[in-house]
């Protein structure tokens, strides 16, 4: 005769209450079918029940297949509870090879002015985007030689994740500017955080990626802003090939030529200028 039904919904069985309490110990708020059945020593399918239970009583949220969080006390009932994004954004990647990038990283080191709607994650594998509980995780692939311009973050105070460094951040920007609002937003991201980026690092990583159009826009920042470091936007020069890139690929293929950089001016420098100083 099954009784489990009228089990009071706030009482935690001996096997939960333990459970949570070494997981709470642990720092380990996400955790796994692996990490239930290591604490509770419980077969697979046993494991899965316990899981089930704690998700029905709202004491944990179920993010992926496999994948949980615990539910703060502190929340009452409510059963929705995604935690920090950027620590799930690490959990989905499922890899050491990631990073918190684009408007994710500007948003960590402080380089917007607008909320992010949607993280974004490098990986070198190909991960599908995914929406838990309503925010959007988006993944963008790279091949295992452009992991590097990493840095570490304490995302919570027990979990650490790895974003792009303040370089690196305004590189993924200028390579891919649809993921972080346009060329113009990283072009603001790099002016408010000027005193703190190096130019000698910007222009290392932009050989090293070895992106023609990232070459160029860098360039073109770096004059257009009277970045003083002449001798090393020098470096960038030989790497120029004969043919145009758009300073912004998100707007109209319009505007004047440039044969210094080798761009399409759809943006103009005044308009940049005029925009960061605003």
């Amino acid at each position: 005769m099954p009784h489990e039904e009228h089990e009071p919904t706030k009482t935690l069985g001996a096997q939960t209450a333990r459970l949570v309490a070494v997981l709470h110990e642990r720092g380990r708020t996400l955790f796994t079918h692996a990490d239930v059945q290591a604490i509770t020593g419980l077969a697979a399918k046993s494991a899965r029940n316990l899981m089930a239970g704690l998700v029905n009583r709202g004491l944990a949220t179920r993010l992926k297949p496999g994948l949980f969080i615990l539910v703060p006390f502190e929340l009452g009932r409510e059963r929705e509870y995604l935690g920090d994004p950027y620590v799930v954004a690490r959990e989905l990647a499922n890899t050491p090879d990631y990073y918190i990038s684009h408007a994710s990283a500007m948003a960590l080191h402080q380089m917007v002015t607008q909320p992010q709607l949607a993280v974004f994650v490098t990986s070198s594998k190909a991960i599908r985007p995914r929406t838990v509980l309503g925010t959007e995780f988006r993944f963008v692939r790279c091949k295992p030689a452009g992991l590097f311009g990493i840095a570490e973050h304490w995302a919570t105070k027990t979990e650490r994740v790895r974003v792009s460094d303040l370089e690196r951040t305004v590189i993924d920007g200028l390579k891919q500017p649809e993921h972080c609002g346009g060329f113009t937003e990283v072009a603001k991201a790099f002016w408010m955080r000027r005193d703190a980026i190096s130019p000698s690092r910007l222009i290392d990583y932009a050989l090293r990626l070895d992106v023609g159009a990232v070459v160029r826009r860098l360039g073109f920042l770096l004059e257009t802003f009277e970045v003083p470091a002449a001798t090393e936007i020098e470096r960038l020069r030989p790497s120029l090939t004969s043919s145009y890139a758009l300073v912004d690929p998100l707007l109209p293929a319009e505007g004047p030529y440039q044969a210094r950089w080798g761009l399409r001016l759809n943006v103009e420098p005044d308009e940049l200028r005029a925009l960061v100083m605003t």
